[in-house]
Parts: structure tokens; sequence; C-alpha cells
């Protein structure tokens, strides 16, 4: 198949890429480079020995993925990544999350829908789900936007519904929604990995410039949740195990709307995260604890019975691969793509 990637020079669309790539398919990046490189072609092409096309520019541009269209496909599928993705920053730039998470996926859609596409695959998120007691979460798992807590959460779970209606209203199209839970790791080369522009918003890369001296300290947001150690629990999952999830969907894709948890099932706490990256690297890293965030909730986890069953896909690397792995691309790249 021959997919355009929205969002793909990102973190998980750069995985993605070179899953599809290995699978034998042909991705074809489309990226503003907001919060990543170009270099990222050149680091795929390495580790592939395939060159793929970059389109630069916004994915909610309707000209821009024309363009994209016109040079590189037609095109089998669409995989939208693009996507602003800070929680806490999404309840302090509220307009800025909805325009672009939803601009995005009508601009793709006009113009993949009006071009042919047969299948769509929307990255969502595990923070959709709205009920903290009905972990661990399913895919019937309720979903309330009103009991959401940020607008990062909102703009997707408000995507989920226009999809459901898009499709209805398209019934010869796939539609597959893949709510993720939280990525962490890199490619074992450590050639690409996760490189956000400025002070990350997410725990890993931050305790990976931390490891690296490139930022003071570990802040930890809360201590106090109702949890094994009081820290916040999540379910990570390798980027890696995630692409490949990506891969296994666009295969069984079918005409219809489906969709899956991607994550391992397994909570783990901040405090064991970092745990498992100073055995990584090595050495104690500086840690301070700090007030909790708003939006934040104690714990997130999912069960993936659905993917596994129905996609024949399952999470398979542990933690501690996925704090190695991350150690390995922040040491090659103590500056990121650009250092």
């Amino acid at each position: 198949m021959r997919v355009l990637l929205a969002g793909g020079a990102g973190y998980v669309g750069t995985h993605t890429a070179i899953a599809l790539i290995e699978a034998g398919h042909e991705p074809v990046l489309l990226d503003d480079l907001s919060n990543t490189s170009a270099v990222v072609t050149e680091r795929i092409a390495e580790i592939t020995g395939t060159s793929i096309p970059l389109v630069t520019g916004d994915a909610a541009d309707d000209e821009v993925v024309e363009s994209a269209f016109d040079a590189h496909g037609p095109f089998d599928a669409i995989i939208h990544f693009a996507a602003l993705k800070a929680v806490g920053e999404s309840v302090q730039k509220p307009l800025e999350y909805y325009a672009n998470n939803l601009d995005t996926t009508y601009a793709l859609l006009r113009v993949g829908l009006a071009r042919g596409i047969s299948s769509f695959v929307f990255s969502s998120t595990g923070t959709v789900y709205s009920d903290p007691a009905d972990l661990p979460f399913t895919e019937e798992a309720t979903r309330n936007l009103v009991a959401l807590s940020n607008p990062y959460s909102k703009s997707k779970l408000m995507n989920e519904v226009a999809l459901t209606d898009i499709q209805k209203a398209n019934p010869e199209i796939n539609v597959t929604l893949l709510r993720y839970f939280n990525p962490v790791g890199a490619h074992e080369s450590g050639l690409v990995g996760e490189d956000p522009k400025g002070i990350p918003n997410n725990l890993m890369p931050f305790v990976a410039r931390v490891a690296v001296g490139k930022l003071p300290e570990i802040g930890i947001f809360g201590n106090d949740y109702d949890t094994p150690d009081g820290t916040g629990q999540r379910d990570y999952i390798h980027v890696v195990d995630l692409a490949e999830g990506h891969v296994k969907a666009l295969e069984k894709a079918e005409a219809g709307l489906v969709s899956y948890n991607l994550g391992t099932g397994n909570p783990v706490s901040v405090l064991e995260l970092v745990a498992s990256f100073e055995k990584a690297a090595g050495k104690e890293l500086p840690k301070a604890i700090k007030p909790r965030r708003e939006g934040d909730l104690a714990a997130t986890y999912c069960t993936p019975a659905k993917a596994e069953r129905e996609l024949g896909w399952k999470a398979t690397r542990t933690i501690d691969d996925m704090t190695r792995d991350v150690w390995n691309w922040q040491q090659k790249n103590p500056g990121g793509y650009e250092g």
C-alpha cells in the first residue's frame, strides 16, 4: 500500500514509517516540522535502505494535502498523526489545540475522500476514557466529553465523534481509531527517537535530558495519588511495538469503523520508570517532587486484548527495553536531531 503519514516526521510517525517499509509498504511523510526535523528522512533511509518523500507543510491546509496527492499519490490510506499532544499545555492553550487537532482531520478527509482513499487510521489516545472506575479500559469504556479533564483529550474524542459520522456517510471506507497509551522508547539503532522542541512535556524525554545534563532535575508531579507509591501510573508502550500496531491495523482494515487500544495492560509508576532509566544509565538522577499538574489522572491503563484477538498484535517490549533504547538514543543524539 501507498500511505500518506500526516505528522509522519514526528516521533510515532517516524517509527511507523520504518515499520511500513519493513512490511513492504510505501510511506510518504507530510509534516510542518514544528516539533521535529527533516533529518528524520535521512535516518529512515539509513535504517531501511529506502528513501521516502517528505512534503513540508500544514496538514490543516487543503492545498498542502492536495500537493502531497499531486506529487506522490494516489494513496490507498492516510495515517493521521498530526496533532498537538501535551495535556498540560492544552489546558493553557485550548484554542490552539482545538483548531490544530480538528482542522487537520477535516482537511485530510476532504482531500482524501475526494481522491479515493480506502482507509483512514487515526491516532487517538487512551485519555478519551473518562471514568477511572472503568480501569483497565476496554474499547467500550466510558467516553464522556464533559467529564474529560483537558482540551487535548477532548479534541481527540471530538475527532472520534466526527470520524464516526463521516464513516457512516461514506460506508465504503475504513476508519480505524487507535487509542494509544504512553509511547516511549526509540529505535534500537539509536538513529531515531523522541526529540521535542524546547522543554519536553512528556516524562521520558525529560528524564533523558536530565541524564545527559541538558536539564537540572526530574520533576515528579504529585506523590500523593491513590497508587502503590503515590506517583501517577501509566501504561507505557514501546514506540516500535506501537508502530507495528499501525501496520497490523492497516493490513486488517475493512470497510467500517473499528477502535483498538494499543498498550501493554501493565501500569508503571513515575518512580518505577525513573528507576528503570537510572538502571539503564548506571547512575542516580536528581529528582524533585512538585504539585500535581492540572488535567492529570492518578492512573490510566488498558486491556489490549481486542488488538491481540483481531489484529494478531501484542506489545512484547518491557519497560527496561524502553528505557535502554531511550538512553541509547539520547547518548548518541544529546542535542536531538540537530545536535
